[in-house]
């Protein structure tokens, strides 16, 4: 659905209890702002604080260089994708954006949208995309889809070896920089 008045995409959510979310966020003009460490910190910290905030549990995520997925199942019977979605995308942009304003002035101008109200956003306009799950099947496909994002993209050769993955806690190799909550994944 489209809003007439904006221009700005309108997407459905579905907040439905006990149902999984692929949540996906693009960077703005999908440039590749999750190259630089530090952005990829900020957004750590906004999906931990968003995570402790709203009480989902996290199965899976990646961050490639220019979009997040990350597969969530919230805890609560009430509650908001799209809140959750703010929160962390609202959360790193300002971080971002502090930052470059205290380190690299310059640097705003890639962040630049435009608009007086909003001039400046590390993501896309709007929610992002959320895909709902119920089945197990569904749920399994979805994390391995997310962790061979970078083999695809040719950004590693194996799903592990990305560093802003949960590839490598499925693995049993290592922990990434995200806690993955496995007790509450479905049964394989």
């Amino acid at each position: 659905m489209i809003d007439k008045t904006s221009n700005i995409k309108l997407c459905r959510r579905f907040n439905i209890p006990f149902q999984a979310h692929e949540l996906t966020f693009c960077c703005l003009k999908k440039r590749p702002f999750l190259s630089k460490d530090i952005v990829c910190h900020f957004l750590i910290e906004s999906i931990i604080r968003a995570q402790s905030l709203h009480q989902f549990d996290i199965w899976a995520y990646v961050f490639m260089p220019n979009h997040v997925h990350i597969l969530i199942w919230p805890k609560r019977e009430i509650y908001s994708i799209s809140n959750i979605m703010l929160s962390i995308k609202q959360s790193s942009s300002r971080k971002a954006i502090i930052h470059l304003r205290k380190k690299n002035p310059d640097g705003l101008k890639f962040l630049a949208t435009g608009f007086k109200d909003t001039p400046y956003r590390l993501w896309m306009d709007g929610g992002g995309y959320d895909r709902n799950f119920v089945y197990s099947k569904a749920i399994i496909s979805s994390v391995h889809y997310i962790h061979n994002n970078p083999v695809r993209r040719g950004l590693s050769a194996r799903p592990e070896d990305w560093k802003w993955s949960s590839a490598i806690d499925w693995s049993g190799f290592g922990g990434g920089p995200i806690p993955i909550n496995r007790d509450s994944f479905p049964a394989i």
